[in-house]
């Protein structure tokens, strides 16, 4: 497509040479030699003009009045303001008019050029390069799938993968990093199914080699900044993938630096009621269930599942001979994140813990929601909304006034979620739970090879509701639906967002520990 310059300058004559060498650089050049000329230019045929060259000082209407004009009439059209002037508060009333750039008089035809480069072809440019280093990358990406073989080796290909799934959002080779997770997703299931119980084991060694999972992130983190004599605030945000760390992340860097930047291993299965508990019990399942039988919910109560945890971090602390005292929130209204964020300044105590419900909610609206399908049909548009929220939630102004006070931020969740796709047939007794990523009961009875089953739940850390209770869990983007309703439910539950079974998205999640900016 040929591009059309409209150049607006009191002596356009003498600017004929430019002009003849963006000519021979294939776009279309018009010209005006007053603001009155320009804006009749634009105000003719807005749609074909794609950037403005405007000279500053011009008899009758000024470049800086014109230009006032042209961003009220076509906000959309960038404009290059171009003056001898180098007085700041030109350039400041300029700048506060939203030009696209300033240039000081003599330009060169390189400038010229280079702004052109940046502001009508940078989006093609950066895709095109993009594009091209993820070409040269992706057989990397696909070595580093096949021979993974520890948990930090997942880590950094969760890391790589989320990185090009941002970076080719809105790209044509979109399809292509979506292959490339599914067949790590694929990889890391199988991983997973031969080695789960072995990393369960090599955390209950307690070595520092060990992984960090569930249990260990009170220990790891938070208990070492309160040994610093740090005041810190734990912010929980249910189904908080790794992509949409880094999607909020330029947002939370107004005000806070990164310190470190982890990932941990979710346990299975990646649901609240096993995760979240294990990360405030510094426990696993079937330990909370036997040493505090109280605090435990099972499958089949009615009453919420993660009532207890307020209870359960009391516990964490006493065993450990931990004498702070602590505050916990959990936020499910953007009200009460009001209140929150009011009421922090009067908090005492070293820790504070806040668990946000947005994003769980958000998950869940939008498998019941037509509306919300559409919204976030896809990973993009899924971020993209998540984006919003923390920009325009109470949630932002909670973290700005949690720096303000000094706190240092550690930033995690329990678990993430998975767009799921593909409905896998399993029969089950009729008191099995109702979660579609994994299940609890007796008799499962699944044909998919691509199920991951645990026979001795107790090796692994989870309680049996029966004796011959066992779990499966899905894998990459399957999930779960019963012979009766087949079709109904596979067709529901498609594309939506899921968490509780296996995946590089649920499993692998961020633990992020940021300083306040002074």
């Amino acid at each position: 497509m040929k591009h059309t310059i409209l150049w607006v300058d009191d002596e356009i004559d003498l600017l004929q040479p430019y002009i003849i060498y963006l000519q021979g650089k294939d776009y279309e050049v018009i010209t005006a030699s007053n603001g009155e000329d320009a804006l009749e230019v634009i105000n003719r045929q807005p749609s074909s003009v794609s950037i403005v060259f405007l000279d500053e000082n011009m008899p009758g209407m000024s470049g800086l009045e014109t230009l006032q004009e042209i961003k009220r009439l076509h906000p959309e059209v960038p404009v290059v303001m171009i003056t001898k002037s180098e007085e700041e508060h030109i350039m400041e009333q300029a700048i506060g008019e939203k030009i696209a750039d300033y240039l000081i008089k003599p330009v060169n035809p390189s400038q010229i050029l280079l702004c052109l480069k940046k502001h009508i072809h940078q989006q093609a440019i950066v895709s095109e390069q993009v594009q091209q280093n993820y070409r040269e990358e992706w057989s990397d990406i696909s070595y580093m799938i096949d021979t993974a073989t520890t948990i930090e080796e997942w880590q950094a290909i969760e890391r790589t993968l989320s990185r090009w799934d941002l970076e080719l959002e809105n790209s044509p080779m979109r399809s292509m990093i979506e292959d490339q997770r599914t067949q790590a997703n694929a990889a890391f299931a199988k991983w997973i199914a031969k080695n789960y119980e072995e990393l369960v084991e090599s955390r209950k060694s307690k070595s520092e080699s060990a992984i960090i999972m569930s249990p260990d992130v009170m220990k790891h983190t938070v208990f070492p900044l309160l040994d610093n004599g740090e005041k810190v605030l734990l912010c929980v945000i249910d189904n908080f993938r790794y992509d949409q760390w880094k999607i909020i992340q330029p947002l939370i860097s107004e005000f806070y630096t990164i310190r470190t930047e982890e990932q941990y291993t979710s346990i299975l299965p990646t649901a609240t009621q096993y995760a979240r508990n294990a990360i405030f019990s510094g426990l696993f399942p079937l330990q909370i269930q036997e040493m505090f039988p109280q605090y435990w919910v099972e499958e089949g109560d009615e009453e919420s599942k993660n009532q207890y945890e307020k209870e359960l971090v009391q516990t964490l602390l006493d065993r450990y001979r931990r004498r702070e005292t602590f505050s916990y929130w959990k936020v499910n209204e953007s009200d009460f994140c009001e209140r929150v964020t009011a009421q922090l300044k009067s908090v005492h105590s070293p820790l504070t813990i806040v668990v946000l419900n947005f994003i769980d909610m958000l998950s869940h609206s939008r498998t019941e929601s037509k509306m919300m399908r559409e919204l976030a049909n896809d990973e993009a548009a899924y971020r993209s909304l998540t984006l919003s929220w923390f920009k325009h939630s109470p949630t932002y102004d909670l973290l700005k006034r949690a720096a303000e006070l000094g706190y240092t931020l550690v930033l995690t969740t329990d678990h993430g979620t998975t767009r799921v796709k593909n409905a896998v047939q399993i029969v089950a007794d009729k008191n099995t739970n109702t979660n579609i990523r994994y299940k609890v009961g007796k008799a499962l009875n699944c044909s998919s090879k691509n199920v991951f089953s645990i026979e001795q739940p107790k090796k692994v850390g989870l309680p049996c509701p029966n004796v011959s209770s066992s779990y499966a869990f899905c894998t990459g983007s399957d999930f779960f639906a019963y012979p009766n309703q087949f079709n109904y439910y596979a067709q529901y539950f498609r594309n939506t967002f899921q968490h509780g079974g296996i995946s590089l998205e649920e499993m692998i999640i961020p633990l992020v520990t940021l300083n306040p900016k002074k």
